[in-house]
């Protein structure tokens, strides 16, 4: 069976490649560049990852939506805007791309109905849904009732394997996997050492600690 794995780059996404490529069939990785702040970052990321998991030229792609930052509202493709640095508050960060996962999962389902794919493997994460409506686990109940309407045959479907895990269960998982967590890339303010304050950083840092490891990428607060 194909299937279609978007990979930012980030550890959730890279878990769920891994367990893509754990459940077996011909894997496609996909991956957004948006215009982020750390856009060159993450697409390294992204092709390191895919190098580790021997997936050549014609099994993965990168597609542009950097009319994003023409549209902006979020810290990521504004300049003008501060990433948030708050620690976790409760509420909508700056960081928040109005609508953003429906757009990537728009074109990561027509690429899979390209390729006569019927998985696409999401990797969402439930924690983070206080501050993104779009991480929810209804939203992607409601995205799969789209998808089968909207498409041809009516069979294809997300799959958002670490969508209710916590990020310690994140990282627990991983390890079980043997995922290069070395090679993803989380934080969205730096593109060289991880800034260790926004959101992804914080919840990256704390499902590392709360398994008893350090995180393997280097982050500025802690001057390595």
């Amino acid at each position: 069976m194909r299937k279609v794995v978007l990979l930012s780059g980030g550890m959730d996404s890279l878990v769920c490649l891994a367990e893509a490529h754990a459940a077996g069939g011909e894997i496609y990785a996909l991956h957004l560049d948006y215009g982020q702040k750390t856009s060159v970052r993450e697409t390294a990321a992204f092709g390191a990852i895919c190098d580790h998991y021997g997936l050549d030229a014609g099994h993965r792609k990168i597609v542009s939506m950097a009319f994003l930052r023409q549209i902006g509202g979020s810290s990521l493709t504004d300049d003008a805007m501060a990433v948030n640095q708050a620690g976790l508050k409760p509420g909508i960060p700056s960081s928040y791309v109005p609508f953003r996962n429906s757009i990537i999962l728009s074109l990561a389902v027509s690429w899979a109905e390209t390729l006569d794919a019927k998985e696409v493997y999401v990797g969402a994460n439930f924690e983070d849904s206080p501050g993104y409506p779009d991480c929810r686990p209804e939203y992607y109940e409601a995205m799969n009732r789209v998808v089968a309407l909207g498409t041809r045959d009516g069979d294809i479907r997300l799959l958002t394997p670490v969508l209710r895990l916590h990020k310690k269960d994140v990282v627990a998982r991983g390890r079980a996997l043997g995922v290069p967590f070395e090679k993803s890339w989380s934080c969205y303010v730096a593109n060289d050492r991880a800034c260790g304050k926004c959101d992804s950083c914080l919840l990256r840092l704390k499902g590392f600690q709360e398994n008893g490891e350090v995180d393997p990428l280097p982050q500025h607060d802690q001057g390595v």
